[in-house]
């Protein structure tokens, strides 16, 4: 029988937690089929069929939205002209954008009143990060490695001061090692942003040190889900790592030989999913 260790913080971290609530409070109080959401509320495909059974829409864009509807718009925020489209939908919105996410979007619209390039590490095609390149004034430039980083300081002319940040879910240590690489290749002012969440840094840290003691490393979550799949490539990095979204998807046979595992989940995975998922691990 395999000894699982489970993470502390494994699940929903504090924004997760305040947009279900949002919405479960928005679904109890109208009728079924008023309530919809901009977009996926979180990246969690069990969580998103939950509330399809309740009568809850996923809006693809402002469009959709019906007079009188409520709109509720994702944790991960949206840009700033889609909430302005909705807006004028005639709908209640309800802003269920991660505090978070929200003071990231604050922060590069502040650092960036002046015209400076924004550098944003992070997910080009992601849902925040679309988001919180809205937010900036100036010129800006989505990066994810060295290379890519690169290309994007070539676009800036010489000289040029620049903004800094990262999408909240991002590897921190990484995120210091591009800024290392940064200051290393510029003569002009760089501000950094602190833009990266404290849960997603205590998940990664507690991911990073439990793979140090275990020889298999479980991870649950939604493969859409950005911060979980950075678990598990953390992970990765030290011991053989599964990422599934269900405890169905656990196969015996790759366990074979393994004595210890250890379990954490992405912060949209709700805790039932993450019990099921050491139930069935701990009776392998």
């Amino acid at each position: 029988m395999l000894q699982v260790i489970r993470a502390r913080k494994a699940g929903f971290c504090m924004g997760v937690a305040m947009a279900l609530r949002k919405l479960d409070e928005a679904v109890d109080a109208r009728p079924c089929g008023r309530v919809a959401t901009l977009g996926e509320i979180i990246h969690n495909p069990q969580v998103l069929e939950e509330y399809a059974a309740r009568g809850v829409s996923c809006l693809r864009s402002p469009e959709e939205a019906l007079p009188g509807q409520v709109v509720l718009i994702r944790a991960h925020g949206v840009p700033r002209d889609t909430e302005a489209a909705l807006r004028l939908r005639g709908v209640i919105v309800i802003d269920a954008t991660c505090p978070r996410v929200k003071a990231a979007q604050l922060a590069i619209a502040e650092a960036t009143a002046g015209g400076l390039p924004l550098l944003l590490y992070g997910e080009a095609e992601h849902p925040e990060v679309k988001g919180l390149l809205s937010y900036a004034h100036g010129h800006r430039h989505v990066f994810g490695n060295v290379e890519e980083l690169a290309r994007s300081l070539a676009g800036l002319e010489q000289g040029t001061d620049i903004v800094l940040a990262a999408q909240t879910t991002q590897d921190r240590r990484q995120f210091e090692t591009l800024r290392a690489e940064l200051d290393q290749h510029m003569d002009t002012s760089v501000r950094v942003l602190d833009t990266i969440c404290d849960a997603t840094r205590q998940r990664q840290e507690e991911a990073q040190e439990l793979s140090d003691r275990v020889d298999a490393m479980v991870v649950v979550g939604g493969r859409s889900s950005g911060n979980t799949r950075r678990l598990a490539e953390l992970a990765a990095r030290r011991v053989p790592a599964f990422l599934v979204e269900t405890a169905e998807e656990l196969e015996p046979e790759k366990f074979a030989g393994f004595s210890v595992i250890g379990l954490t989940a992405g912060a949209s995975t709700p805790k039932r999913l993450v019990n099921a998922v050491e139930k069935r691990l701990s009776e392998f």
